[in-house]
């Protein structure tokens, strides 16, 4: 054998054959009782053994027992060098805060338990084949979750520590499907920009950007390697992980002021140690998720949505988070009406308009003073619970004359120069600022059923004087978002082209998200003149004239599926309606209107191209079907368990009506 084979199989050392084969067990006993001997179930008889077994000394026994779940990866040392990379900033150091809370629960008396659903990366995942899991990755991390909660029956407590974009929204689904439990969420805040170079979400262009010349491959590297300046934390940007840290918060699921915090520092530690006592006082008072979560608190989230101009993939969380909790499901209707209602009056990236980072939007004042300063608007339902046990209404009371929000202002004031009013905004600045309200439902007959545009982020320089953005070009249609990328990295797009990505819907690539386009776009000198259209979705942190969530997709049949190289497409969005269309108008020199577009669209066949990613994987395929049943992306991309059942009862009573002889043939 040689000495590789023996390195693996034969290593040498004394130490590794000292086995013992019984051991003494733990001193003392453990505070058994007739009755509970009588009367507990085994498990939970069985469950003190094992308590004692992992160290906890048994005159701890029966305190109460208090569940923590993080979405934690890698392998950190206490230091913090990496022993293993996880996938992301934003789970690599949530350690901590799990840390932070047991020792508050250990030392009130609790009992902490820890579980780990780790989550993958969006950004990692760009332009791969990983992003094929992501959007379903959520349904089935909740699922998860949620079973982890279950599996231990004697905990009194939930508590989610969770920073991203998928692990966040799976958190709040697990939480808002055990509405009888108390439960809360730590958010895991967010990374710091770096003092001099470019922020997550740009420095995600660098390839585009090289190949058209724009860059050095110097700079690329520099930018590149400083751009997540502090190991821990969500991106810097108010994409989707910074977004669904701001939904927890304002349905009532966080202490006040937690989502964005800087990770690391002791303010951010500090939450997890206001948490658990949060915790362990709703177990006292009976505060249970349930009371938390109600259609009072999805409206408060959807306003908040608004005025911050969040990331449009909460159109797809909030939604789940409302069928979890048993509540009504909103649908686009009621998006608009609050987008409409709603001033968006937080200024930071991506939609700016000046461009500061989420630490800086914590350090302003976050949720609460958002809230606070749409509270004399009438948006808000003042009497939803929060999990601090007050009412937003009399957590707005405390916010407003509180040390905490005097001090975090000051900082900002003092270390940035940054007058925290040019970060939230009062609404009546906001729109002498211009800031336009966040998210327009395009209709037309290329999206019958809707689709979606950050209206917020579309370039002022291209929005006419009355607000309106209109474009009437040629499309290119694009079955691949490789094929995509490349057309604009070998400047094969150009300012007036309109380019379609058909296909890459939930059925084609598990509704991948498209941020390497969007991200090109705009950081190309003529990126904002050109627009897309897919029924893909986007990255939170997507900007520009990208309309999304295009329905019907294609491969179910949707208009879109019949676009081809050429045709001329007309997009109006306006800014101060919030409305829009998006229509096929036009056949080489010919045009028409929306009716005959409609017509000539339903008589043709779909792009020969069009047919899902070879590499798709059963486990999206099958969650792809399992949320179409269930009513698709406009209500969430969520499993309808009543709904997928009669389905397949309907399906098995249809099959079994066959004749054995046309069902085998």
């Amino acid at each position: 054998m040689n000495k590789e084979w023996e390195r693996i199989a034969e290593p040498s050392g004394e130490e590794i054959y000292r086995i013992f084969t019984h051991a003494p067990g733990p001193a003392g006993s453990l505070p058994l009782t007739k009755e509970l001997l009588r009367e507990s179930p085994s498990g939970d008889l069985f469950g003190w053994s094992q308590n004692v077994g992992m160290g906890l000394p048994p005159s701890r026994l029966g305190g109460r027992e208090i569940l923590l779940l993080s979405t934690l990866g890698g392998i950190r040392r206490d230091d913090g060098e990496p022993v293993a990379l996880g996938y992301h900033t934003g789970h690599w150091e949530v350690g901590l805060l799990m840390q932070a809370a047991a020792e508050e629960i250990s030392a009130e008396g609790g009992i902490p338990f820890a579980g780990y659903v780790s989550d993958p990366c969006d950004g990692r995942s760009q332009g791969t084949t990983g992003m094929f899991d992501s959007l379903p990755y959520r349904n089935d991390a909740a699922i998860v979750l949620r079973r982890l909660i279950r599996s231990l029956p004697t905990r009194k407590a939930v508590i989610g520590v969770a920073t991203c974009d998928k692990g966040l929204p799976a958190m709040l689904l697990a939480l808002a499907g055990t509405p009888s439990l108390p439960g809360l969420i730590v958010p895991g805040g967010v990374t710091l920009p770096p003092t001099h170079g470019e922020d997550a979400g740009k420095v995600q262009t660098i390839g585009a950007r090289f190949a058209n010349g724009d860059i050095s491959l110097e700079v690329a590297a520099e930018m590149g390697c400083r751009a997540c300046a502090t190991p821990g934390g969500g991106c810097q940007f108010l994409g989707t992980a910074g977004t669904s840290q701001v939904v927890a918060e304002a349905l009532g699921l966080t202490v006040p002021h937690a989502a964005l915090a800087p990770s690391g520092q002791p303010i951010w530690t500090e939450l997890a140690r206001q948490s658990a006592r949060a915790a362990m006082s709703a177990v006292e008072q009976g505060i249970t998720v349930g009371r938390i979560l109600t259609d009072s608190a999805i409206r408060n989230a959807m306003v908040v949505h608004a005025a911050f101009g969040g990331s449009t993939n909460l159109l797809l969380h909030i939604p789940a988070i409302a069928q979890a909790a048993g509540l009504r499901v909103p649908d686009v209707a009621d998006w608009a009406s609050i987008n409409r209602s709603v001033p968006r009056i937080v200024s930071v990236l991506p939609n700016g308009p000046v461009p500061h980072t989420t630490v800086r939007a914590f350090l302003a004042g976050g949720v609460p003073e958002v809230m606070l300063r749409l509270r004399g608007l009438g948006l808000l339902d003042e009497s939803a619970l929060t999990v601090s046990g007050k009412t937003w209404g009399e957590v707005l009371d405390w916010w407003e004359s509180s040390e905490r929000r005097h001090r975090v202002r000051e900082l900002l004031r003092n270390v940035d120069g940054i007058d925290p009013d040019t970060v939230i905004y009062t609404p009546a600045n906001a729109r002498a600022a211009g800031m336009a309200s966040t998210v327009t439902f395009p209709v037309g007959n290329l999206a019958p059923e809707g689709s979606v545009i950050k209206s917020a982020a579309i370039d002022p320089s291209v929005v006419n004087e009355r607000g309106i953005y209109e474009h009437l070009g040629q499309v290119k249609v694009f079955t691949t978002e490789r094929d995509a990328i490349k057309a604009i990295k070998t400047g094969n797009i150009s300012a007036g082209d309109i380019m379609a990505l058909i296909g890459r819907g939930p059925s084609g690539t598990g509704m991948e998200e498209t941020y390497q386009l969007t991200s090109a776009l705009k950081h190309l000198p003529y990126g904002k003149e050109v627009s897309l259209l897919t029924d893909a979705r986007f990255s939170g942190v997507s900007t520009g004239a990208c309309i999304g969530h295009i329905g019907p997709e294609a491969l179910a049949g949707g208009p879109i599926s019949k676009l081809r190289d050429g045709d001329w497409v007309e997009i109006i969005v306006d800014l101060n309606e919030l409305s829009g269309t998006i229509n096929f108008v036009g056949e080489g020199a010919e045009r028409f209107d929306y009716e005959e577009g409609a017509r000539r669209l339903q008589e043709r066949l779909p792009h020969p191209s069009l047919a899902p990613d070879p590499n798709l994987p059963d486990d999206t395929r099958l969650w792809a079907a399992l949320q179409a049943a269930s009513g698709g992306i406009w209500r969430g991309s969520v499993y309808d368990v009543d709904r997928i059942i009669a389905l397949l009862e309907a399906g098995k009573l249809a099959m079994a009506s066959i004749p054995e002889s046309r069902s085998e043939g």
